[in-house]
């Protein structure tokens, strides 16, 4: 016997809903599906619902629509989401720019904010070999990509749990965001941790 302790099949019960978030790349909707699949909880793309209430894609709406309704739609379905119960959410890798959200999220009771975390390569690189996957439009001026990752990092490091991502497969996330929150007792509001190192 190795003495490896199972992941639990669900999370402490003071978790009722779990947000993923990080920067384009970061594995947000393959993680959350399979978490979401692991737990038999709801998983909700955010940008997907965006889409689907806009009934035109992301970039779309930045083209027609400008960033700045993008995010008002975009916090509008958080807060509608994230409400509720049983739910993994992988947010737009932007959601965290706006204050409200942020705070929303920090204060619902029960939901608990991870942090998908990978070097800015690592993820670029993730997003280059998606060839079938959504339209980025901010990989549209790649000069501004570094500078925007970086904004965004102490907003992310805010979360609740921090995972590292690099060298893992998405089903080896998943566990280590089950067992991080099992050993943490769901980590309680004021309490974060950060899970590093490279599965096997």
């Amino acid at each position: 016997m190795s003495g490896h302790r199972a992941s639990p099949a669900v999370p402490p019960a003071s978790v009722s809903s779990i947000v993923l978030t990080g920067f384009m790349g970061a594995g947000k909707t393959t993680v959350g599906g399979l978490l979401a699949e692991r737990l038999g909880w709801q998983f909700i793309d955010t940008d997907r619902l965006v889409e689907e209430r806009a009934g035109m894609t992301v970039a779309e709406v930045f083209e027609r629509r400008g960033e700045a309704d993008f995010r008002e739609m975009e916090a509008a379905v958080i807060r509608e989401m994230a409400a509720g119960e049983h739910r993994v959410i992988a947010l737009g890798g932007g959601a965290v720019e706006r204050a409200e959200t942020r705070r929303f999220l920090a204060g619902l009771p029960g939901c608990r904010v991870i942090f998908l975390d990978a070097p800015l390569d690592t993820l670029l690189g993730r997003c280059a070999e998606d060839a079938g996957g959504p339209v980025r439009p901010v990989l549209r001026d790649r000069s501004k990509l570094a500078e925007r990752w970086q904004s965004r990092l102490p907003w992310y490091r805010a979360a609740h749990l921090t995972i590292a991502t690099a060298g893992r497969t998405p089903p080896a996330v998943v566990e280590q965001v089950l067992t991080a929150l099992d050993e943490g007792g769901g980590l309680p509001s004021g309490r974060a941790a950060v899970v590093r190192g490279v599965s096997a």
